[in-house]
């Protein structure tokens, strides 16, 4: 048994944290840039160009990508023989929100749905936690902002329809979000499960590092045709048009029920942010 303190826990997550926040992730960027270079619309290109600028600033010095901070979302990888020391686990977690989003200037968007009364620190995190074999802890965080998350689909289709009726669900999605989610995007599709499964994959499929191969073929080539329709869509950098829409589609599929397709869209915003560390 490898013990953990919490203590170290909590410093980590503090760091990821800020890490996250004022960095758009470099495989994002990469993307953003070629993107730039082939663009056909003047108006979408200086949008890009923009976006680039804000990145690299706010890098250099340590500033939010984005005043929308988000909601913090944790996907912890515990593995079965770690045994966490010196307090609780989710309180720590909590803990290390509050006082990362308050030393970085950090913007406080959480509250109670009903009161719409602002918790003032940006907590509670919202935790996806999955037991593991072996001795290590794998932390991927994600500061959901929810221009894009509002944009969030949830298809529950027939069977019957298909491979077609999946695409035409995810085109739906985007085409309904239009502008909203600060073109250009990065689409996660969760396809199978239940309902609250099909959406957490979606979310999770925005991890995988974009430029980065579908472990199923078949997948794999459905990327590529949604990428070419979204992107044919009269959308486009912030709503300028052109012919990037999307940056990347990435679909995570699970087994589901005979009876059932569920369908799950989440968007990402051009501010693709997330940090990851292995303790």
């Amino acid at each position: 048994m490898r013990e953990i303190p919490l203590s170290d826990l909590k410093q980590t997550l503090k760091q990821m944290i800020a890490k996250a926040c004022t960095r758009v992730r470099p495989d994002a960027l990469c993307a953003l840039q070629n993107a730039k270079q082939s663009e056909t619309s003047e108006s979408a290109a200086f949008a890009m160009q923009v976006l680039l600028d804000n990145a690299s600033l706010c890098e250099q010095k340590a500033l939010p990508v984005c005043q929308d901070t988000g909601m913090a979302v944790f996907f912890f990888e515990i593995g079965q023989e770690v045994h966490f020391t010196g307090g609780d686990f989710e309180k720590t977690v909590n803990e290390a929100v509050a006082e990362s989003y308050a030393e970085n200037a950090l913007r406080m968007s959480v509250l109670d749905p009903f009161t719409r009364i602002n918790t003032k620190n940006n907590t509670p995190a919202v935790l996806h936690v999955r037991l593991v074999a072996g001795d290590r802890v794998k932390i991927t965080f994600m500061p959901k902002g929810f221009g894009s998350e509002n944009m969030t689909r949830l298809f529950m289709l027939m069977p019957a329809d298909g491979i077609e009726g999946v695409k035409k669900a995810v085109i739906t999605a985007i085409r309904d979000a239009g502008s909203k989610p600060c073109p250009p995007v990065f689409v996660g599709v969760g396809v199978g499960g239940t309902s609250e499964l099909c959406l957490s994959l979606a979310k999770e499929a925005l991890l995988r590092p974009i430029g980065t191969r579908n472990e199923r073929e078949e997948l794999n080539a459905l990327e590529a045709e949604l990428l070419q329709e979204i992107n044919a869509l009269p959308i486009g950098a912030q709503g300028f048009g052109g012919n990037t829409t999307a940056l990347a589609v990435h679909i995570k599929a699970h087994p589901t029920h005979i009876t059932a397709l569920p369908v799950g869209v989440n968007i990402q915003c051009n501010c693709v942010r997330s940090s990851e560390e292995v303790l």
